[in-house]
């Protein structure tokens, strides 16, 4: 399977594809490629049974596809725990390189690392990491642009994407921090939160806001 197949089943996953529809326009942003590049792509995962495909409702991922993005998940994201705690990397540095690694790790490998890292459960970027036997609790799939104005929530995870982290990285936002919604400034607007943990506001972009996922405050 090409690299970019397994882009796109990683995204689908993470976006909340093994239980729920996404649309083509949330798998553009995430993977910052064009609407029509995205249906041709779709078309071949429905051909070879990875995704099921329904016209103005989404893709989903077919139980194959289910089992496979489960399996790059895990690897890719076992990688990322190793990089960033027993080698140091930043963040915003270890997508490309786990990208690399995953491609040849086996699984008597992989295991040796999850045990390393003492079977970890989410990766740096607040990921879920499926266990070998595909046990895992869901993510939230809920989007900081989806969050209504006026409403408080907790950043619960972000998309692997390094300008992503490093942009994030200059406007002091991480997994944890509570945020007080604002607004939402129109035609594709940045949209404006006070973050609670540190009193601040700060102002983030539309693309960003559909990168990061929150929950609500418990």
């Amino acid at each position: 399977m090409s690299p970019m197949k397994e882009d796109y089943l990683k995204i689908i996953f993470e976006l909340g594809g093994t239980t729920k529809k996404v649309s083509n326009k949330r798998i553009s942003i995430g993977l910052n490629i064009a609407a029509g590049s995205v249906t041709e792509m779709v078309n071949k995962l429905v051909e070879e049974g990875l995704v099921s495909h329904e016209p103005y409702s989404g893709v989903s991922l077919t139980p194959a596809g289910v089992k496979l993005a489960e399996g790059l998940v895990r690897k890719h994201r076992i990688w990322e725990t190793f990089l960033v705690k027993e080698l140091n990397y930043d963040l915003p540095d270890v997508h490309n390189e786990a990208e690399q690694l995953e491609h040849v790790t086996s699984p008597r490998l992989l295991n040796a690392l999850d045990d390393k890292l003492g079977n970890p459960t989410h990766c740096p970027h607040g990921g879920v990491i499926p266990t070998a036997t595909g046990k895992y609790s869901e993510d939230s799939h809920t989007l900081l642009n989806d969050a209504e104005d006026g409403s408080t929530v907790v950043v619960d995870r972000f998309i692997d994407n390094h300008d992503l982290l490093t942009y994030l990285g200059d406007i002091q936002l991480d997994i944890g921090d509570k945020l007080k919604v604002i607004d939402h400034a129109p035609f594709e607007g940045p949209m404006r939160v006070i973050n609670i943990t540190d009193n601040q506001e700060i102002s983030i972009s539309y693309k960003a806001s559909h990168y990061v996922f929150v929950r609500p405050v418990e």
